[in-house]
């Protein structure tokens, strides 16, 4: 294990972590609720950046009032953590930039080092944000740590995602997994008609296919494959992406889409078809107090700005047709299919 020490004075800035692949809902918005911390606590992950370079932005002020000047981008390899895992800092509260309830980073690092006050962290935990700290790649530095060597799980032990939240709404994050799948579908397809068998992939997938890939032959064939899925025919696998390493499952013999692991073994092994009763009442003296499971009250629709966000980290705007389809979700992320 390992934690994370100030660059310029040594003192130690986090708990013991260990390396995560970076969520597919990074950096997403959502809604205008408090939302969970990105991260589980213990682990950290590393953001590669999207290959355009991060400038904070510094806060200005035109009649004595601070202009609110938006800051997207951070520097490629950021280390992101559960804010509980940090220690050691103070706030810079010049840099406290944020719409509502909280801080949204846009005038990057607002966060010091305790020690000797360098600016070490951007902590983002504004409404609609996921809640994380950002640790500056050239102000921290990795410290060897005693603890349990990280155990990564086999490919048969990838947990479920839900994909409905308690309130009855699609889970942000199946929003986000799918969205950045259908962008790596969409480099796999190279322009041409993909089609889906019927079923639970179909219901997440053949919507947004329908309305970004022209109808027609020639075809390609998408389908589940992976660890405990027999091997389809298909030319497209949708494979999962291991949630520690973030290798992908490598026993595909078709093209692989990766689909982060939990949405994927929730598409591969939930049984999603409704149970009914075997007679038309209940037997005397039998209660039911367990609740029915939630329903989506609208059609699943994919996180456009995270389609998006994808292709460009892909590099697949290069190709003319993407490009066209890139900036057709970028500057309409609400619209068919996506909202």
């Amino acid at each position: 294990m390992l934690a994370f020490a100030c660059a310029g004075c040594g003192a130690v800035l986090t708990a013991k972590v260990s390396r995560v692949e970076l969520p597919d809902h990074a950096g997403q918005k959502y809604g205008h609720d408090l939302v969970p911390a990105l991260l589980e606590p213990g682990t950290y992950t590393v953001d590669p950046g999207n290959g355009r370079p991060g400038r904070p932005e510094t806060p200005e002020e035109e009649g004595g009032v601070r202009l609110l000047t938006l800051h997207l981008d951070g520097p490629p390899n950021r280390i992101g953590l559960a804010p509980g895992d940090v220690r050691g800092t103070v706030v810079l509260t010049d840099r406290l930039g944020g719409c509502c309830c909280g801080w949204d980073g846009r005038y990057g690092p607002n966060l010091a080092c305790a020690g000797c006050g360098g600016a070490v962290a951007t902590r983002v935990d504004d409404c609609g944000h996921w809640q994380v700290v950002w640790l500056e790649p050239d102000a921290v530095r990795p410290v060897a740590v005693e603890g349990p060597v990280q155990r990564v799980m086999d490919w048969t032990e990838l947990p479920g995602t839900p994909p409905v939240e308690p309130a009855g709404c699609w889970s942000p994050v199946w929003e986000a997994a799918i969205a950045a799948a259908l962008a790596h579908l969409m480099v796999a397809s190279e322009g041409r008609r993909v089609t889906v068998p019927d079923g639970p992939v179909a219901r997440a997938f053949r919507p947004a296919i329908d309305g970004l890939l022209p109808r027609g032959l020639p075809e390609r064939r998408l389908a589940l494959a992976g660890p405990g899925v027999p091997e389809p025919v298909a030319d497209l696998a949708l494979v999962p992406r291991h949630p520690q390493t973030g290798a992908v499952w490598p026993g595909a013999t078709a093209a692989a889409v990766p689909l982060a692991a939990g949405v994927w073994a929730r598409l591969a092994f939930a049984d999603d078809r409704r149970l009914l009763l075997a007679s038309p009442r209940m037997p005397d003296g039998v209660r039911r107090d367990d609740p029915p499971p939630p329903l989506p009250h609208l059609p699943f629709r994919p996180d456009g700005r995270v389609f998006a966000g994808t292709l460009e980290r892909l590099g697949a705007t290069r190709e003319p047709w993407l490009r066209r389809i890139h900036d057709r979700v970028r500057d309409a992320p609400f619209e068919p299919p996506f909202g």
